[in-house]
């Protein structure tokens, strides 16, 4: 007799869209209403900021006229309630920029040319990279130069095309290289005469991709940065057009899209909060677990371990983690020792403190795509045994084997749920959205499977769904009405891309958020 998995009669329930506090703590449901009506939850924390350009003499002029209409209002080709009207960026954070105060940094096109030519992934990658990474640092050491808040990294679009892991070379190859792997590693007798080779030798200790490696080698020089493809911002000018005329990117129905999104993530890396979370308790942490594979180890069993730490204001840390041999062969799973998991939730308490008046949460949950083992949980519990905090451990997946269709036009309502029983939940953060009229998606969307595998609060499930869907609202890298994932998981893979990117000498124990989107 086959099993019966689910009830023909099971009931859904369903959780009201959380809101968004703004100004004047103004509740509403999108960001870009909000932030359009009220403007941001703290206005007029953030008075005056300076920007800098870093980029060829072409995208820096691009990025100049794109700003000024940046600042200003821009109006969507057509009647979309998922692109919304862009008041500008003055208008809704009350902050202006100044053209005329830009500080401006020049690349050189040609060495940009000439690195495109060259034949090693990690050789080509790597001078990219620093030709932005010197100008940087050296002005930021520079005492005498006014300081520059945040800095727009302006990128060709080669520099995109040729700076990834598994990009080429382009035009005519100039053959550059270590090809002895030893070599690669270990020092030669003609260290001391030949520095270029050292150079070299140091390219491979990185991944060969431009965007993690610039914000790895950034992060202990703490500047922050809004990287920018110059096709975003001039995909209707040469050389991003094709032989008709026709943008090779036609983003022309997406443009209040990428204002939004740049306008949200600026004011967020300058010390602006855009908005806050309406519905989530007071003096609870949120903790995103994440296990990278550093690809420079022997093994694949051996993994960087992050923690993304969200507070209820919404602000975030991250927290790097001992690489170790954390991969179990049995369960197939990342799983930290008691010490190294002891290690990491004291660091993400003490920084909690740090930013609450010496205060410690109520509740920690921390979230994981994998089960937490006896050990592992057991160095958690050691890290709070000396407070009164409650301390929970949620696994969230993807749902790949169960669907819900509707016999209507619409999928299911983001925001339904099933629970299944005290410690198990089918949550739909995708979903048809009425205030949008559209879905989040274009597909039948999958549920997440929420359990929880470790209860010592003795939470309820419904709880821990109504704050899941309430934590997709928190992406604070660009303004959507929501994401598909809670923010505590959606960064992981970017956060341990960056992290296992390449060696890190002299990175703080935790930096905000900010620093790695």
């Amino acid at each position: 007799m086959k099993k019966k998995i689910f009830d023909i009669h099971m009931k859904l329930d369903y959780i009201h869209e959380p809101f968004l506090l703004f100004n004047y703590n103004q509740k509403v449901i999108d960001p870009r209403d909000g932030l359009t009506l009220f403007g941001p939850y703290n206005k007029n924390k953030v008075n005056n900021f300076s920007i800098g350009i870093i980029g060829t003499s072409f995208g820096r002029q691009k990025l100049k006229c794109w700003l000024e209409k940046f600042s200003k209002p821009i109006i969507p080709l057509k009647k979309d309630f998922s692109k919304p009207f862009y008041p500008g960026f003055e208008a809704i954070f009350g902050v202006s920029i100044n053209p005329h105060s830009i500080i401006e940094i020049d690349i050189e096109e040609n060495k940009l040319k000439e690195f495109y030519r060259y034949s090693d992934s990690h050789i080509r990658v790597a001078n990219m990279v620093d030709l932005y990474v010197d100008e940087l640092v050296e002005y930021k050491k520079d005492d005498d130069r006014p300081p520059v808040n945040i800095w727009f990294v302006i990128i060709p679009d080669d520099v995109y095309l040729h700076g990834r892991t598994k990009s080429k070379a382009g035009g005519n190859i100039i053959k550059v290289g270590i090809k002895d792997k030893l070599s690669r590693t270990s020092a030669t007798l003609f260290d001391e005469i030949m520095p270029d080779l050292v150079k070299d030798r140091e390219a491979y200790q990185y991944d060969n991709h431009f965007h993690n490696q610039l914000k790895l080698k950034l992060l202990k020089h703490e500047i922050l940065t809004q990287i920018v493809r110059e096709s975003t911002i001039a995909y209707n000018e040469y050389p991003y057009l094709k032989k008709n005329n026709e943008p090779k990117r036609d983003l022309s129905k997406m443009e209040t899209d990428i204002a939004w999104n740049i306008a949200t993530s600026v004011y967020y890396k300058i010390g602006g909060l855009p908005w806050k979370l309406g519905t989530i308790r007071k003096g609870v942490c949120y903790i995103g677990l994440v296990f990278k594979v550093d690809s420079r180890q022997k093994s694949h069993k051996y993994a960087c371990c992050a923690a993304q730490m969200f507070l209820d204001s919404g602000d975030g840390m991250v927290f790097k983690g001992a690489v170790g041999p954390w991969y179990n062969e049995d369960t197939r799973e990342y799983h930290l020792t008691k010490s190294a998991a002891f290690d990491l939730l004291d660091k993400a308490l003490k920084s909690f403190q740090k930013s609450n008046n010496k205060e410690l949460p109520k509740e920690v949950f921390i979230h994981g795509r994998t089960k937490f083992d006896d050990e592992e949980w057991s160095g958690f519990c050691d890290a709070v045994s000396e407070y009164d905090i409650s301390l929970t451990g949620v696994t969230i997946k993807d749902e790949k084997t169960f669907k819900l269709y509707r016999d209507k036009d619409f999928p299911i309502l983001r925001g339904s749920y099933y629970i299944k029983d005290k410690n198990n939940a089918f949550l739909w953060t995708k979903g048809f959205i009425p205030r949008l009229q559209q879905p989040l998606g274009m597909e039948t969307p999958n549920p997440l499977t929420i359990s929880l595998i470790r209860n010592n609060g003795r939470v309820p499930i419904d709880t821990v769904c109504r704050d899941i869907l309430a934590l997709t609202k928190l992406n604070y890298n660009s303004c959507r009405f929501c994401d598909g994932l809670p923010v505590t998981l959606k960064f992981a893979n970017v956060i341990g891309d960056i992290l296992t990117s390449g060696k890190i000498d002299d990175l703080k124990p935790a930096l905000p958020f900010r620093y790695y989107i």
